[in-house]
């Protein structure tokens, strides 16, 4: 290990058919960008961009789910984008990862992408800072939500899909940035447990198709009603998307 993998640590996804590189301090990825990767239908052949891929999480956890796709991403900060490119390359999956800011996609990426998808920070630049300055500014909002999905539905085929996840608090402003772009629109919400209120909500619509809108019922992630013991109290559904890569229902 060299001095700088000393500052990293190599953490295991889908149980252990992802490793990656991440940095020991600051933010780093957890469950959210495993939930979006299952909660993308694509298709070997699809072409996927993820705005905002951090160290690749979530489109190498696609690459793994759904082989022979066109991956890409797109990262601005210069060492969270060569973490990704590392983890692709070890990980031997093929996606390319762009260091660039979203509102400035760079002209290579200015074509229709099948899927788009997108993790964007959580909180709005009003709420209390962190204690932890690198992991704040992972998650503080610094570009409007309604831009993030504006930038997405562009880089759209027409029919192509996007996914996002969230706060749930947030849900109304997401859909209406989608407005009339995307009106086929389908919400999981995801529960902490049975009975708790929704605090993330995955979001998935159809560019320039017409449907009814639906809210499903909610991805419950642990059992019991609290933690009541070491080692994870995953819900079997949850379980089989983090741990063994399977696909979100989408009923």
């Amino acid at each position: 290990m060299s001095d700088c993998d000393a500052e990293l640590t190599h953490d295991i996804f889908l149980g252990g058919a992802l490793k990656i590189w991440q940095p020991r301090e600051g933010y780093r990825a957890a469950t959210d960008p495993v939930l979006l990767a299952a909660s993308v239908s694509a298709m070997p052949g699809d072409s996927a961009l993820e705005l905002g891929c951090g160290v690749g999480v979530a489109i190498l956890a696609l690459g793994k789910r759904v082989p022979g796709m066109d991956l890409s991403g797109v990262e601005r900060q210069l060492d969270y984008a060569a973490l990704a490119r590392r983890n692709a390359a070890e990980n031997d999956v093929a996606a390319q990862v762009t260091t660039a800011d979203i509102m400035a996609i760079p002209a290579t990426l200015k074509r229709g992408f099948d899927q788009v998808l997108l993790n964007p920070p959580y909180y709005l630049p009003s709420a209390p800072a962190s204690a932890n300055v690198a992991r704040a500014g992972a998650l503080r909002e610094e570009t409007p939500l309604s831009d993030w999905i504006d930038v997405a539905l562009r880089r759209l085929k027409p029919g192509g899909h996007i996914t996002m996840i969230h706060l749930a608090e947030r849900l109304p402003e997401i859909l209406l940035a989608l407005g009339t772009r995307a009106r086929t629109v389908v919400v999981r919400p995801l529960a902490p447990r049975a009975g708790r209120p929704a605090g993330r909500v995955i979001v998935r619509a159809k560019k320039g198709a017409r449907g009814p809108f639906r809210l499903l019922a909610p991805l419950v992630m642990h059992d019991g009603e609290s933690h009541a013991r070491d080692g994870n109290d995953f819900t079997p559904e949850a379980q089989a998307i983090l741990r063994d890569g399977a696909a979100m229902v989408w009923r």
